[in-house]
């Protein structure tokens, strides 16, 4: 019989170290997703925690509720202060964060994701590091470790607040501690208290998430730097965006500082990653970085981000072209002691091609504020300018552009004669950055006036989304949509990818990105092609007798050529196996099947995707009726899944020993802003 392993349990809630050991001999997954021990029982206080059981590696540090709690910290507890060494033009600012490691995993269309921080305190004093960072909106983030030394110590699930006291109080009392709190769906927050002088301290965190597929292509997203962020005047929810050594300066819930022109952290970054495709892999790209790729197989490859090209400062892209115009199945299943769970992806039929499109009436929507001056703005342009020269004459068009409000080319679109088009290359061609982002303005501009229904409208919004209100436009898109669809365009390097892909999702249409080193040309022609081409509507599934529930997103999005929908629900009883499903173009009746492929591996992600996906639904619907009770089953489903979300927190502590010294100094880690974006025009300076 293998040793037993010991598991110190520490109450962190009074952080009295209590003595009892529990023997582990075994466990099993219970049905509500904790671990029953195989052992003796323990003491009262400590729960069952979501997740998986630690490796033998680790201990598994289980923090009890106490409801004496004592030792708030005080007002002027330390933590408060800055640590920051003053640097001049071009050299390098000592900061707490000094690695970043990503290894992913992809099978099918699922990545598994595993992301290190590497943390070391440079100065001669303690401190506290706490970083901003960006992860996919869709990830489903369901593990937290903290390495000290040769301990492995992993967190719990807890709900935010509950999480942040026991943090706070950890953290009062010289423990070292960390947190990770989720501020936007694809903004965290990592806090790690009580660093000692010349230490490390390693946090780990995995999530699941589903990769998009466009035209043959897959793309895997790692995204590396919040791109500073726009807030309406009198907010204070947002995400500020500061210099190096502002603390408090942006009056926002959530602060990110910036590394000041010439300024450079130790930070860098290493990627690799595995994909495992099913099917022959025709093609690869990586217009973002320099990677080194090996073809293990056909259906398989390894890249790594090679060493010349590891600055944070850019969204890696890496895209895979897979044999044949589209995948053998779209279908993977899983099955576990919560039921069934299953991801579907549809591709729509091709023999839309010969059907006739009505005319178009198009409207771009173009954000030249500040943080678009310089090389986003200029290739936001450049699109424009190449879809306004492949309209047909039977088109029509609007150009409107915000900043601090929104001004528009015409009181309504302009049918796309040569004139016509020549007026709006030239209205296009004064356009430049500057000012605040009021996309409000523009999201209002673009679908308040009047609809010509014998035209398809598509909305078409170019902007690096650096915005701190998603909410606000989210539910504007929601209340004002009527008969359009919205296109979303991504410009540059590090664009917020939530804003953009739900304003897609909420207006029934697709999303697109530019970088800097994309084709506008390109990406241009791709979107005229796929709307020359009627897209499929009012799509309905036939799950063939299987008992199928939960799907999301509830209302099945239009298919337009070479963009599937991704669906992802439960079932229960018989195996889902096949899908029947059908829909309208241009008046026309269409049917097709999609099949699991036979032998197919089942994902263990899939639960936590599927969950990722409900939380996401139910805070969509949170932004059109904001008193129902939503907050409270979001959390519930977060708590019962063991994911992070806005109201639940990963939180770890090291009670085994306290850290000598008084509370540690707060150090933000400054980063970059993200490549192409100008500092001056983007990063206010008082």
């Amino acid at each position: 019989m293998a040793p037993a392993r010991r598991v110190v349990m520490g109450c962190v809630a009074a952080l009295t170290v209590m003595a009892s050991v529990l023997l582990w001999t075994g466990c099993t997954r219970t049905p509500v997703g904790g671990w029953q021990a195989g052992g003796p029982s323990t003491s009262s206080g400590v729960e069952a925690i979501p997740g998986s059981f630690p490796s033998p590696a680790e201990e598994l540090w289980i923090i009890a509720r106490d409801s004496n709690a004592e030792g708030e910290p005080t007002e002027d507890a330390a933590g408060s202060g800055a640590l920051i060494a003053e640097t001049n033009e071009g050299t390098e600012v000592p900061l707490p964060l000094k690695h970043t490691d990503v290894r992913a995993e992809v099978l099918g269309y699922i990545a598994t994701v595993r992301v290190t921080q590497q943390f070391h305190n440079p100065f001669d004093a303690k401190i506290e590091a706490r970083y901003v960072f960006p992860l996919p909106h869709n990830a489903a983030v369901n593990e937290f470790v903290m390495t000290i030394g040769e301990r492995r110590i992993r967190g719990i699930i807890r709900e935010r607040q509950e999480a942040e006291q026991i943090y706070e109080q950890a953290k009062h009392q010289g423990y070292v501690a960390s947190l990770l709190t989720q501020e936007r769906p694809n903004v965290f927050s990592q806090s790690v208290a009580n660093i000692e002088p010349g230490k490390e301290i390693d946090i780990e965190l995995n999530y699941f998430h589903t990769l998009a597929w466009v035209d043959g292509w897959y793309e895997f997203v790692f995204p590396t730097v919040v791109g500073p962020r726009f807030n309406p005047p009198g907010s204070t929810a947002g995400i500020g965006a500061v210099p190096r050594g502002a603390q408090g300066g942006s009056e926002q819930a959530t602060q990110v500082e910036y590394l000041k022109p010439g300024e450079r952290s130790g930070h860098d970054i290493a990627i690799q990653l595995g994909v495992h495709a099913g099917v022959v892999i025709e093609e690869t790209e990586c217009a973002s970085h320099v990677v080194t790729s090996e073809a293990p197989s056909p259906d398989r490859l390894r890249v790594a981000l090679a060493p010349n090209d590891r600055i944070p400062n850019k969204d890696f892209v890496f895209r895979f072209r897979v044999a044949g115009s589209q995948l053998k199945t779209g279908l993977l299943t899983c099955h576990d002691e919560r039921g069934g769970f299953f991801t579907l992806m549809l591709y729509p039929p091709k023999d839309r091609a010969p059907l006739a499109r009505k005319p178009l009436e198009l409207v771009f929507v173009l954000d030249s504020s500040g943080s678009m001056s310089g090389r986003p703005i200029a290739e936001a342009k450049q699109a424009i300018d190449r879809a306004l020269r492949r309209l047909a004459p039977n088109d029509t068009f609007q150009l409107i552009n915000f900043a601090m409000r929104a001004s528009r080319l015409g009181a309504e679109p302009l049918p796309a004669t040569p004139q016509n088009v020549r007026r709006g290359l030239d209205y296009l061609d004064q356009l430049e950055g500057a000012g605040g982002t009021m996309m409000i303005e523009g999201v209002n501009a673009a679908l308040d006036f009047p609809h010509d229904p014998e035209r398809l409208r598509f909305v078409c919004f170019l902007t690096d989304g650096y915005i701190g209100n998603e909410a606000q436009i989210l539910s504007a898109i929601q209340e004002k949509l009527g008969a359009s669809r919205i296109f979303s365009f991504g410009i540059g390097s590090s664009v917020n990818r939530y804003l953009l892909e739900h304003m897609a999702k909420v207006g029934r249409g697709a999303v697109a990105y530019l970088g800097p080193n994309d084709s506008a040309a390109r990406i241009m022609d791709d979107f005229i092609e796929r709307i020359r081409h009627p897209a499929l509507t009012d799509v309905r599934l036939d799950w063939e007798g299987a008992a199928v529930t939960e799907v999301y997103p509830r209302r099945v999005p239009d298919l337009f050529v070479g963009r599937p929908v991704v669906l992802t629900g439960r079932f229960e009883g018989r195996a889902l196996t096949r899908v029947r499903v059908l829909g309208d173009a241009a008046g026309q009746r269409m049917e097709w099947t999609v099949a699991a492929a036979e032998g197919a591996e089942e994902h263990r992600g899939l639960p936590s995707v599927w969950a990722r996906l409900k939380i996401a639904d139910l805070s969509d619907q949170a932004l059109l009726d904001r008193n129902g009770e939503w907050a409270s089953e979001i959390k519930q489903v977060a708590l019962d899944y063991g994911l992070i979300s806005e109201y639940t927190a990963f939180v770890a502590v090291d009670s085994s020993r306290t850290t000598a010294g008084s509370e540690g100094t707060t150090v933000p880690v400054a980063v970059p802003v993200p490549e192409g974006v100008k500092y001056r025009t983007s990063v206010p300076e008082k």
